[in-house]
């Protein structure tokens, strides 16, 4: 009995890193919902909006690299921001394949209500101060490797 059980330790939910990693991301995707509302974004469409706020205009390839999105998840979320006239797609004459993603006027002017959300998420997750940035340095690490393989 002592052999099977240890056989199956691996697959006890008490023994995964990946399952507490996927719960939080639930709950803190969960608690922007209310804070999110009010700009007329989910978590998903914030996330590419801080993107293009901060980085500018870019492809559609470039954008879903930059938020870990693959075109399947990318391409249908885009298109309901353009219809929010929250961002513009357009094809550049000289390349029809390529598919540049810039912000409208009303999705650049959408940055001054998004400054309110990150203050109104503080102590979402409650821990202190050193633990968090340990936790946003390890978590940065994680992701670079991963990219890296």
């Amino acid at each position: 009995m002592q052999d099977s059980q240890t056989k199956y330790d691996c697959i006890r939910l008490d023994n995964q890193l990946c399952f507490p990693l996927y719960a939080c991301a639930k709950e803190v995707v969960r608690k922007y919902r209310k804070p999110l509302e009010e700009l007329g974004l989910t978590y998903t469409q914030y996330v590419v909006m801080m993107a293009l706020w901060e980085h500018g205009t870019m492809t559609e390839g470039e954008l879903g690299r930059l938020v870990h999105l693959d075109s399947g998840t990318l391409a249908p979320l885009l298109k309901r921001l353009e219809k929010q006239e929250m961002i513009k797609r357009t094809r550049p004459d000289r390349n029809e394949r390529k598919l540049m993603i810039s912000l409208t006027e009303q999705g650049e002017s959408l940055k001054d209500k998004a400054v309110n959300v990150p203050p109104s998420m503080q102590g979402c997750i409650d821990l202190d101060r050193d633990e968090l940035i340990q936790l946003k340095i390890l978590l940065d690490k994680a992701l670079k490797r991963m990219e890296e393989e």
